[in-house]
């Protein structure tokens, strides 16, 4: 038999990247990235003079064509492999990402009559403008007592569907009217591909706010919301929801001519780029958390059973795995504080030894930071720079640093920094055993494992367990191939389930990280402090962040209010 390949697309925020794996080995053959031409699109409208309002995060669809049309084709020729021999392609998306259809899933800002109106174009993930409706189905779903908001934690996000979609009926009801479907960008992507709507579970589940068994919002509430959105999930948003990495159809005669593709490859249906990186990681059992680690982490959690916890981002069944319920907390900042500090807080003579050793300042930090035992600092921070997503879904909380003397220095607050965001995700392993859901081992993707292995072994010795690391920088991706294995069945050279594909096409790094145990022994001390400064100042006791946000938000408006006077 001919050796298959599977191609994965990893949609992210400035790019796309393109991977072509081989099926038999997982070995990576090629990959190119495509940078979107308009990128994000947050001050002004493309070729326009119409400027955005606050917190708009926009982007163009002809970008995500763009890199099928150009990175597909590029990772073909860079192999040197026959066109013939690819079996499958699986999609990664950011999520919540939504844009507004015709009837024939032609994005409305590509027509001429609407693409003036901000409302017609892609809404990124991190369009974060439709807060106030997300606010207001928070409280009332909270008011009426409704189960869905408990597999929330209580709490749904202004990039979530429902609250973007409402926004838009507030804001702009001729695109609401004229919308025929509102879809995730990754169903826009294989519903073109396929010619038929497949809603993914994972998109649906996290962010649509669909359940397995119960479904979507009762039209009861969404009638609460406005009355024009009762029927949503029967009309704008229909489509059947396809467990994540299941087949979505077959390659369109257009689609495959654009992506220089046979016609009729099995399409797997998408998933949120971050839930990729599960089973790209190898991970398809319960009890094993994945850390897709960044400027910000998910943590993705399997389990049998479902149970609310507080404070995560959703659990769905199917999200991930078919069969099995899928958890996802996370930190809303983490690369982004050790970069913050980088960026801003350090001394010269720092910079100088980095650029005389020909080294980044990351890495002469983590060195020096390397040298000092644990605690030998006295120093202890709350890792919540971007507020925090779990357990206390707070983004009006703020950063702390305890401990400072006139004789503390740059290694020691880098090191604190770390370790806080160490001690958060033990809040995040806490929180789960604490309501009866087994961890029983700790993975970690994506680019901060593979730069700073000081950073991996403090993870472990605050959490005393072992961490194993995904061989790739591009795991979500990795996954997304292996979906589109999946979607192309065994009998076409690929896999009939995605554990199948994970006993083969993931790699691990041999090295793992091992709980030191002098270290467990102090990390256990300094984790009851930050549990007494999280409980002090994320629960009410004392609420100074949020006093001293409002006191600099007046001074703002005031200061702006004297300046156009």
């Amino acid at each position: 038999m001919k050796e298959a390949y599977v191609i994965g697309v990893d949609y992210g925020t400035e790019s796309g990247r393109v991977v072509l794996v081989e099926v038999s080995t997982g070995k990576v053959v090629s990959t190119h990235v495509t940078m979107y031409k308009d990128g994000v699109i947050d001050k002004v409208l493309p070729n326009s003079s119409i400027k955005l309002d606050l917190d708009f995060a926009l982007q163009n669809p002809n970008d995500y064509l763009l890199v099928l049309s150009s990175s597909v084709p590029e990772v073909i020729n860079q192999s040197g492999i026959k066109p013939e021999n690819v079996i499958g392609i699986g999609i990664d998306f950011t999520a919540c990402t939504i844009l507004p259809t015709d009837q024939n899933l032609v994005p409305l800002c590509l027509k001429q009559e609407f693409k003036n109106n901000p409302h017609a174009w892609v809404k990124l993930w991190k369009h974060h403008a439709a807060q106030e409706e997300a606010n207001k189905m928070n409280e009332l779903a909270l008011d009426r007592g409704e189960e869905w908001i408990h597999r929330y934690g209580d709490k749904i996000s202004s990039e979530w569907m429902i609250p973007k979609v409402w926004q838009i009926l507030n804001e702009s009801p001729d695109i609401f009217t004229e919308a025929e479907y509102f879809l995730e960008a990754s169903d826009w992507i294989t519903s073109k591909m396929t010619g038929a709507i497949k809603r993914n579970s994972c998109a649906a589940g996290y962010k649509g706010t669909w359940h397995k068994e119960k479904g979507y919002l009762s039209s009861e509430f969404l009638s609460l919301l406005d009355t024009r959105m009762t029927d949503i999930y029967s009309t704008k948003l229909s489509g059947d929801v396809v467990a994540s990495g299941t087949k979505a159809g077959n390659l369109t005669s257009e689609m495959a001519e654009l992506m220089g593709l046979p016609e009729g490859i099995a399409v797997a249906t998408g998933i949120i780029d971050a839930h990729a990186g599960v089973p790209g990681t190898g991970v398809t059992d319960p009890g094993k958390m994945v850390m897709v680690m960044g400027t910000s982490t998910c943590h993705l959690l399997l389990s049998d059973r479902e149970v609310y916890v507080a404070g995560i981002s959703g659990v769905v069944e199917d999200g991930i795995i078919p069969g099995l319920y899928a958890y996802e907390a996370g930190q809303v900042a983490v690369g982004d504080i050790f970069a913050w500090f980088v960026d801003n807080h350090v001394p010269t003579y720092i910079i100088e030894e980095a650029k005389r050793l020909n080294k980044s300042i990351h890495q002469i930090l983590e060195e020096k930071a390397e040298e000092l035992r644990v605690g030998e600092s006295g120093l202890i921070a709350l890792d919540w720079h971007n507020g925090n997503r779990t357990p206390l879904v707070d983004s009006d909380l703020s950063g702390v640093l305890v401990g400072l003397t006139l004789s503390t220095r740059p290694e020691e607050v880098y090191r604190a920094l770390l370790e806080s965001t160490a001690f958060g995700t033990r809040t995040i392993v806490d929180t789960f055993r604490n309501n009866g859901i087994e961890i029983n081992q700790l993975y970690a993707c994506g680019g901060l494992p593979h730069r700073n292995k000081l950073l991996m072994q403090i993870y472990a010795d605050v959490t005393n367990m072992e961490i194993k690391i995904s061989d790739s920088t591009i795991t979500p991706a990795i996954g997304a191939a292996m979906y589109g294995a999946v979607a192309a069945g065994k009998e076409n050279g690929g896999f009939d389930t995605i554990d199948a594909a994970a006993k083969i096409m993931p790699k691990l790094k041999e090295d793992s990280y091992k709980p030191i145990k002098e270290n467990v022994l102090i990390y256990e001390e300094l984790y009851k402090e930050y549990i007494k400064l999280q409980d002090y100042f994320g629960r009410g006791e004392n609420n100074v962040m949020k006093r001293l946000k409002q006191i600099k938000y007046s001074q703002i408006e005031n200061h702006a209010v004297t300046l156009q006077k």
